[in-house]
């Protein structure tokens, strides 16, 4: 950590789920940072951690401290974690199935590293676009995911799915892709990277997360 790295700043929590997951938490850093496509840097970045991955790395990550605490969050909220792969396990069985992990712009294969490197998963948004504070929350009746389109109405949500929201509404489901029109896009001069932490899940992995995925956002 540098003098120059952002604040990592905590956000809110749903009262009963903050009672039921002692430990659970989001959290983000906001930078300067624009959308660009993928650095030299970064494409060597991702290509050291793929050759580090062999099929027996992967069916030891469950055991891992940060893989296996996800795993068990995802059981305590209903999610089978064999069928609904957390975030790391997914990008590691993808990297398996393809040979190496796809690179796609500066700010996803930041996250991506964050992701292998740590165990944590970090998502991006246009910090222009955050409206108050981030909670963690269960959905509202009759809540839905996104604005939609003419073509595509908006998805209607599950009361009580748990999401990850500001005061204008969803941000992304739980674990999920963060919705189209809150992604940074042409024009987007903030960045907002945020994760989810989970109990069991040190402060010391979250902060190297974020600021993994800071790092490649600042990767000009």
């Amino acid at each position: 950590m540098s003098d120059d790295d952002p604040e990592v700043v905590r956000g809110a929590i749903d009262p009963v789920l903050a009672e039921e997951f002692p430990g659970l938490a989001v959290r983000w850093v906001a930078l300067d940072g624009v959308p660009g496509p993928s650095t030299e840097g970064g494409r060597y970045r991702l290509g050291q951690l793929a050759n580090r991955i062999s099929g027996p790395t992967a069916l030891e990550l469950r055991r891992q401290e940060v893989p296996h605490a996800y795993r068990v969050f995802f059981r305590h909220v209903g999610i089978d974690p064999d069928v609904t792969r957390t975030p790391v396990e997914a990008a590691i069985l993808a990297r398996l199935l393809d040979g190496g992990f796809r690179v796609s712009d500066r700010i996803g294969d930041g996250c991506l590293a964050a992701l292998v490197e740590t165990g944590v998963p970090v998502w991006a948004m246009d910090a222009e676009l955050l409206v108050g504070a981030l909670t963690l929350r269960p959905a509202g009746s009759g809540e839905r995911l996104g604005e939609g389109s003419a073509k595509r109405p908006p998805d209607e949500l599950a009361a009580g799915r748990l999401l990850v929201a500001d005061a204008h509404g969803p941000v992304a489901p739980l674990f999920g892709d963060v919705l189209a029109e809150r992604r940074p896009a042409h024009g987007t001069r903030r960045i907002l990277l945020f994760t989810v932490q989970v109990p069991g899940v040190s402060d010391l992995h979250v902060r190297e997360a974020l600021w993994t995925a800071t790092e490649a956002v600042r990767d000009v």
